[in-house]
């Protein structure tokens, strides 16, 4: 009586398995780390980009970031970038004292990512040099399997990658006076 009882069971856990492994997995999580020295002191280099609607000041690729409440946690930044496009972020955390602020993006917009989130921080290194790390956390924009090209796990570091190196160049640059 047992044995009845238990073989569908058996059966149905079996095929649950079956089907589990026969399903490739959905997109991972990528991550993104950047950094650059600069030859200038951490004060100095916050103000530059301490300010959420400041990005078209210091980002090469960037025409416009309005923020509808500036540093106020919540506020969202609308980015236009030069070549067409945009990008919504909203600022999740801000700290003035710890020289960094964190922000989102659900949708990628103008980049091939979806649950974007980003930190940047300034850290003093002497007194007359500093570190900017620029970092994110994302997936890419194509949830299912077989992404294509410009929507997969490359295409996403590779833009996030550009995005991020581009912009501490230029940051780099101009603190430096150069």
């Amino acid at each position: 009586m047992h044995h009845r009882s238990f073989r569908p069971l058996l059966a149905l856990g079996l095929a649950a398995a079956l089907a589990g492994g026969a399903q490739a997995h959905g997109p991972t999580r990528q991550k993104v780390v950047e950094k650059v020295t600069i030859e200038a002191p951490a004060a100095a280099v916050w103000d530059k980009l301490k300010n959420f609607d400041a990005l078209q000041q210091w980002h090469p690729a960037v025409a416009a970031s309005p923020a509808s409440q500036g540093n106020t946690v919540g506020s969202v930044r609308t980015i236009a970038l030069k070549g067409g496009g945009e990008i919504v972020e909203t600022l999740e955390s801000y700290s003035d004292e710890g020289r960094k602020y964190s922000y989102r993006a659900k949708d990628g917009g103008a980049l091939p990512v979806s649950n974007y989130t980003s930190t940047i921080q300034v850290s003093p290194e002497g007194d007359s040099k500093s570190v900017v790390e620029w970092r994110g956390a994302f997936y890419r924009a194509f949830p299912g399997n077989d992404p294509p090209a410009d929507k997969n796990d490359e295409a996403a570091l590779k833009a996030v990658t550009g995005v991020y190196q581009s912009g501490l160049a230029n940051l780099k640059k101009m603190a430096e006076g150069r």
